[in-house]
């Protein structure tokens, strides 16, 4: 792995199961959508992406399916899968637009319906090869019934969707979506509508190309606060964190690919959390070998930009496991609270863990809020092999590449989403961990796999979305 790099060379391993290297993308889909109410039935609905889905004949042309949610939780059964072909959605499935490669919710337009935010960040358009596109699939009645595109104001985009967030605190400004891309940021205000209109949109290009956007409220004033992660630079372990981007705020003190927030001290104010998986360039000067988590906590006056990070690694006191070079901890990240308590909890995927002789078998870990004392204490973990998980851990299943979080039977106990992108030949499988009495528990899991919910081809499928593992 050049560099410590974990995702380029997981691309390769997935390229040669299909018998050809195929050209490797940048970071995208490096969130699980949080699961959302589509059809106002009071039960929030699963977001399964599969960007490698073959459509129609058309290779990785993308494809997205929800589960409904229900009292009795999910069910392949009760589905809807939906593609660029899909009556109503903008477009049309051509070979490696790769639809659903990243994934975000919110209720955008305010009707009391959750709507879904899709991208296709190696869609041709009339803008130029790989531009990008954004579509909001809207929320109703009927569940996700018809479709509008979320146009990027750049002259000259360039992976438009590698990554999104959404997140509405209110009216109006309050409603936000962001979207990072190679050439630019993009920043949306409501209000939006299901015509397609929006309130403005703020096309930022002052950072390096942006990998990774999440939206939070830094500074206790219920209006969402934009931070981001670039791709990776050439002088550190991951890329450049910023805040409060029309000032071009960077965080000097460390780095990553991948952002959440969420009040992890139940202070009030959001906190910023960065995954940084890579090996460090610089032995104790840059990143941590095996990878770590930094939380830089929230205020009055947001977070400044010489604030230092706390770091968590596989080391930290408390945490499951050792730090070993190549595990990748951080590679995958969601902020929420699964046991209750009014603190957010942090999920890492180290997708890269060895379990005994099975190398990048993966690994899920979850690090409790605390009001006070180190981050760290009462952490647990799951992989494959834990009792009660489906499956067994096997070499080269990076169980951990993207993980989301949420209530989807509605009795109060939020459920715990990972995918696993090498999961039966790189089709893919998604794993749903029961809300528990105290945390979520693998006593009742179950396993949704590419083919159970109808997507049926031999390799490639990415059911789950693939992460950072296609990052270069």
């Amino acid at each position: 792995m050049s560099r410590g790099r974990w995702g380029a060379a997981a691309f390769v391993a997935a390229g040669l199961i299909a018998g050809t290297l195929v050209s490797a993308v940048p970071a995208a889909a490096v969130h699980g959508a949080v699961p959302g109410d589509f059809n106002g039935d009071g039960y929030r609905d699963a977001v399964l992406p599969a960007p490698g889905a073959n459509v129609s004949g058309k290779e990785a042309a993308g494809a997205v399916v929800v589960l409904y949610g229900s009292s009795s939780g999910l069910s392949a059964t009760r589905r809807k899968t939906i593609t660029q072909n899909t009556s109503g959605v903008p477009g049309v499935a051509e070979a490696y637009d790769r639809f659903g490669a990243a994934t975000a919710t919110a209720d955008l337009n305010r009707d009391g319906y959750a709507d879904l935010l899709v991208s296709s960040p190696t869609e041709d358009t009339t803008k130029g090869t790989d531009a990008g596109t954004v579509t909001i699939l809207w929320g109703s009645g009927s569940g996700l019934s018809s479709a509008t595109n979320l146009p990027t104001p750049s002259t000259g985009p360039r992976r438009y969707g590698l990554d999104l967030a959404a997140l509405s605190t209110g009216s109006g400004t309050r409603t936000q979506v962001v979207v990072g891309g190679w050439d630019a940021m993009v920043r949306f205000t409501g209000p939006f509508s299901k015509s397609g209109s929006h309130g403005s949109a703020e096309l930022n290009q002052n950072t390096p190309s942006v990998g990774s956007v999440t939206l939070g409220d830094f500074d206790g004033d219920t209006a969402p606060d934009p931070a981001v992660a670039t791709v990776r630079v050439h002088d550190r372990s991951g890329g450049e964190i910023y805040t409060e981007l029309a000032f071009q705020k960077e965080l000097k003190h460390g780095n990553g690919l991948i952002t959440a927030t969420g009040d992890v001290n139940g202070d009030g104010y959001g906190d910023l959390v960065a995954g940084d998986p890579d090996e460090p360039l610089v032995a104790g000067m840059d990143g941590a070998s095996g990878g770590r988590v930094l939380v830089w906590y929230g205020s009055a006056d947001g977070i400044a930009s010489d604030a230092q990070p706390v770091q968590i690694t596989q080391n930290t006191p408390g945490v499951p496991g050792g730090s070993e070079k190549g595990d990748a901890f951080g590679g995958a990240l969601a902020v929420a609270d699964l046991n209750r308590d009014g603190l957010a909890d942090i999920v890492v995927g180290a997708p890269y863990e060895s379990l005994g002789s099975r190398k990048r078998a993966g690994m899920v870990t979850v690090i409790p809020g605390r009001a006070s004392g180190a981050l760290g204490t009462g952490s647990y973990a799951f992989t494959q092999n834990t009792s009660g998980v489906p499956g067994g851990a096997e070499e080269d299943d990076f169980f951990g590449t993207t993980v989301a979080a949420g209530d989807v039977n509605k009795d109060g106990r939020p459920e715990l989403f990972v995918s696993a992108a090498g999961e039966n030949n790189h089709t893919g499988g998604v794993w749903v961990l029961p809300g528990g009495t105290f945390r979520p528990t693998a006593t009742g899991s179950r396993v949704f796999t590419a083919r159970s919910v109808g997507l049926t081809q031999q390799a490639l499928t990415a059911l789950g979305g693939n992460g950072l593992l296609e990052a270069t």
